[in-house]
């Protein structure tokens, strides 16, 4: 493991702590019993579950992403691009300890 990448395992681990907790107080709700009158009510149960939703899977999402990188530190790869193996920047795993790519090959993912 390089020596410039200490800081980034501690943060990663604080991150991952963060999420866990996150996904742990989220409870998702089903909607209740609809009855006649309460259209406005169930629909905006609705929503709440399909955020409630949406927001547990990019929670899942980046949690997997924060662990890929754990591994990538482990592994000694922490901090090159898992495409094309060049190093990524400084700044970018500053911001995203989590990236896997860098910012090039991220741009390309996107197109």
């Amino acid at each position: 493991m390089d020596a410039g990448f200490g800081d980034a395992r501690a943060t990663l681990l604080a991150e991952r702590g963060r999420v866990v907790d996150d996904l742990r107080e989220n409870k998702i709700v089903s909607p209740g019993q609809m009855t006649y009158g309460s259209q406005a009510a169930a629909a905006s149960q609705v929503f709440e579950q399909q955020r409630d939703l949406a927001l547990r899977d990019h929670s899942q999402q980046h949690l997997a992403a924060i662990d890929a990188a754990l591994e990538r530190l482990d592994a000694g790869t922490y901090g090159a691009c898992t495409k094309c193996q060049l190093p990524i920047a400084a700044g970018r795993l500053e911001a995203l300890p989590w990236a896997a790519l860098c910012i090039e090959c991220q741009r390309s993912t996107r197109r």
